[in-house]
């Protein structure tokens, strides 16, 4: 079976092809488990560092990198092209960049998932797919601290309000039979290597990767702030587990909350430096830095999941905040 990973250019989705390949087998169409033969990544832009994947010795495994605009029709259904094929959609613009640019907001999220789904439409069968959403779903005066599968979706920004109609699209193109989704509403992802980005999260895991690589970080929300954080492994096999729950034990609502951690920037940086100090590594300085335009938008965002309906379908439960610290180290940090 052929795997396309859109965004497969990002963190999470370079993350993805990675345990893909090592796990190499997932449910296919027909409901039994199938050899991976084929990995795409769809994306606008690689990075070096994830060009370097497709150079991998020794997989069975074909992995492509495929340039192509989730606005553009034709790009998308031409990575479409084969019956016995799953999808992870996680090829979004991200919070703030939504709010800024509009117009390209509508092209990239709802267009391209729109162009997506229609394409998985074409093929014979019922192909899989497992949408990347967002707690951004969420907002709005009446929002509880804690959201959980059952609370209105009110989104106070353009990328939630993408994030929702996402979800709706899944929820109707499976009811129809059009194909099999699943959508995993995900908390922030922590902690991300590289640069920070144009998300309005970006702070939630710079306070951790600038610090623990030697350099300042300058925090845009106050340090009592409340986020809901989950590590990047554990989405990772929050998505696989997703994609490999049985229908059977789906209902007609598809979007699941993942689990999260509950998390305030004080306590996030206590723990950072309990970490560092039993790395060796001396932290950069977190300078307070803020910023009202990135603190409205993370305000109108809930404080915690409740991830009760995705754990029951196997996602895993949260590693503790520590162990995530100490796999970014693992995985990232040179010391």
């Amino acid at each position: 079976m052929k795997v396309v990973i859109t965004g497969g250019g990002g963190f999470l989705g370079s993350q993805l092809a990675l345990k893909l390949l090592k796990r190499g087998t997932l449910t296919g169409p027909g409901g039994e488990a199938e050899a991976i033969d084929s990995i795409t990544l769809f994306d606008a832009y690689f990075s070096p560092e994830v060009g370097s994947l497709a150079a991998k010795q020794g997989s069975a495994i074909d992995l492509t990198l495929l340039n192509g605009d989730m606005g553009d029709r034709d790009s998308v259904f031409a990575a479409i092209d084969r019956d016995d094929i799953s999808v992870f959609h996680l090829a979004s613009m991200v919070s703030g960049e939504c709010e800024q640019r509009f117009d390209d907001a509508m092209r990239a999220n709802l267009d391209g998932g729109r162009y997506l789904l229609e394409a998985l439409r074409q093929r014979e069968g019922r192909p899989r797919i497992v949408f990347a959403s967002s707690v951004a779903a969420f907002g709005g005066a009446v929002m509880p601290d804690c959201v959980n599968d059952t609370t209105k979706c009110t989104p106070q920004t353009t990328y939630g309000m993408t994030k929702v109609i996402g979800e709706l699209m899944i929820n109707d193109y499976s009811r129809k039979g059009f194909l099999d989704g699943r959508s995993a509403r995900l908390p922030t992802i922590i902690i991300r290597p590289g640069k920070p980005n144009a998300a309005a999260s970006s702070w939630a895991s710079g306070m951790f990767r600038e610090p623990l690589n030697g350099q300042p970080c300058y925090l845009p929300v106050h340090r009592d702030q409340l986020h809901p954080v989950l590590g990047y492994h554990d989405v990772i096999d929050s998505f696989i587990a997703l994609h490999e729950a049985d229908p059977a034990l789906l209902s007609d609502d598809r979007a699941f909350g993942l689990p999260s951690h509950r998390v305030s920037v004080a306590e996030g940086l206590r723990v950072m430096e309990q970490v560092a100090a039993e790395a060796g590594i001396l932290p950069g300085l977190v300078v307070d830095d803020f910023n009202p335009v990135v603190q409205a938008i993370v305000d109108t965002w809930p404080t915690a999941t409740d991830g009760t309906r995705a754990l029951k379908l196997g996602v895993p439960k949260p590693k503790p905040l520590a162990d995530i610290v100490r796999d970014y180290i693992a995985d990232f940090v040179t010391t």
